[in-house]
């Protein structure tokens, strides 16, 4: 059959299947393990090289992607089979996991219909593109007994597990608090003046799957280069969650994973901007965020403009770039990468240093043959709620307003560690003649939210809550799995 005809299927078809995997039952390796890549133009193509001779099949909605990929492997002489849309993909018995890398939007609905199928799920980071739909992947292997791991690879580096354990012990004393980086260079993406015209070999239903059907304004090539809608779909709220949640979230979860801290802070404020230039981007490229912990508060920095308008190089924060900094009673810990991490005293000398990294996908393919989810480094909880994190920030900055700069500073005055944070983001956005200054407001002052972290609702916040998830475009719902686990327990009881 030609993959074009694969469009022909419907949800419900994926959704009804409910097969169950060849590795329901603990194998004994993971040799024969068939695993399908859904996307693979850009972070995909090291899952692909990652799982070698376990891939089976290959799924991508652009046509000229799904093409070149698939001639790659018949050269090689591995056989693989095509699709376009993935909900028939999931209907072959064969399969048995899959590895998303799909724009982050519809995640959670590949993860969830792939468990229903009886598919385990490698899926990339944010595991969601809002807190409700990464509770429902969550519920989902839970329901459908699946193996499912998230895209957050530090996870996996015995040296960042070795540093951690050290912290969380007291090596440094008690810790005082926790700041994560990412300062990553973001240009301009452009902007269109006219819609944007999906290509005919790209299947624009498919692509925009849950999201809303609304119009864009970003011109054909995309900020690196490429084609649209590739790439620039993160620096849209509708498809993607900014850089926060697109590198952020690695650091996002190392630094909880630092605090040792297992669910949602109590409280989150976020204060940012799109600035230093004018673009069809609507996310924040400059973006600092508290999540206060009341053991050890959190601090989160987004810059996506360089040093300087002159220069090309990144700010660092004591030693963290693309990283993060980790304060204690008796020295600090800097984690600059995924692999590696360095305590000091308060005088700077060197106390430990760790550098070791591990295999994700690895990690995954054996917990598959184990049949047993305790052996993941980020079992999917671990991903949805360092994702959950990024998405509470992003919540605040969406319901804040544009205030002056005065009164922001007055209105978080009464914390130090935020103040020095929010002085930091003034300074660098000073070096790129960014009007900070002036009476007329520039930055926007997100919403203080309280956060029931049993729930992971928003307290007393309606307008919070309508962001917590999404209207579903149909029919591309993601299935309320926790409700049906709410069903069931009522029933049994």
């Amino acid at each position: 059959m030609h993959r074009r005809h694969f469009l022909e299927t419907t949800l419900g078809t994926a959704a009804a299947a409910m097969t169950i995997g060849r590795h329901a039952q603990a194998a004994a390796s993971t040799d024969d393990i068939r695993v399908a890549q859904i996307g693979f133009r850009g972070q995909g193509r090291g899952h692909l090289e990652k799982l070698g001779k376990h891939i089976v099949a290959l799924c991508d909605v652009d046509e000229k992607v799904l093409d070149k990929q698939g001639q790659q492997y018949k050269e090689k002489g591995q056989k693989v089979e095509l699709f376009t849309d993935f909900r028939k993909l999931l209907q072959r018995k064969d399969i048995d996991a899959v590895s998303i890398a799909t724009p982050n939007h519809t995640h959670a609905l590949i993860t969830v219909l792939a468990a229903q199928a009886g598919k385990d799920v490698y899926v990339e980071k944010p595991a969601s593109h809002n807190i409700w739909e990464g509770r429902q992947m969550v519920a989902a292997a839970q329901r459908y007994g699946r193996i499912i791991q998230c895209g957050t690879q530090s996870r996996s580096s015995p040296a960042l597990k070795q540093a951690a354990e050290f912290v969380q012990s007291g090596g440094l004393g008690a810790i005082r608090y926790a700041v994560g980086t990412c300062y990553k260079h973001r240009p301009s993406i452009g902007k269109s003046e006219t819609a944007f015209q999906f290509p005919s070999h790209i299947h624009r239903d498919l692509w925009i799957g849950p999201a809303a059907d609304e119009p864009f304004y970003r011109p054909a090539r995309n900020s690196q280069g490429g084609e649209n809608p590739h790439y620039d779909w993160h620096w849209d709220y509708n498809t993607g969650n900014g850089d926060l949640g697109n590198q952020g979230i690695h650091q996002m979860d190392i630094a909880r994973w630092f605090l040792g801290e297992p669910n949602l802070a109590p409280r989150t404020l976020s204060i940012g901007g799109r600035l230093g230039y004018d673009d069809a981007g609507n996310t924040a490229n400059t973006q600092i965020t508290l999540h206060a912990y009341e053991k050890a508060p959190l601090v989160f920095e987004v810059r996506g403009l360089p040093r300087s308008a002159s220069s090309g190089e990144m700010d660092r924060y004591r030693g963290s770039q693309i990283g993060v900094f980790v304060q204690c009673e008796k020295g600090y810990v800097v984690i600059p990468s995924y692999s590696e991490a360095t305590a000091f005293d308060h005088e700077g000398r060197q106390v430990k240093h760790w550098q070791q990294g591990g295999d994700h996908h690895d990690n995954w393919l054996e917990a598959i043959a184990a049949r047993d989810p305790q052996k993941l480094n980020a079992e999917i909880e671990v991903g949805h709620r360092s994702s959950a994190l990024c998405h509470t920030a992003n919540v605040s900055y969406r319901l804040g307003k544009k205030l002056p700069t005065p009164e922001i500073a007055e209105r978080i005055a009464y914390d130090e560690l935020l103040s020095v944070a929010f002085d930091r983001m003034l300074g660098h956005l000073r070096a790129h003649g960014v009007a900070v200054d002036g009476s007329e407001p520039v930055l926007t002052m997100g919403e203080w939210l309280t956060v029931d972290p049993a729930t992971e609702s928003f307290v007393g916040n309606d307008a919070a809550n309508e962001l917590r998830t999404r209207q579903y475009r149909q029919p591309f719902e993601v299935p309320d799995i926790e409700r049906e686990l709410a069903t069931q327990a009522a029933a049994a009881s």
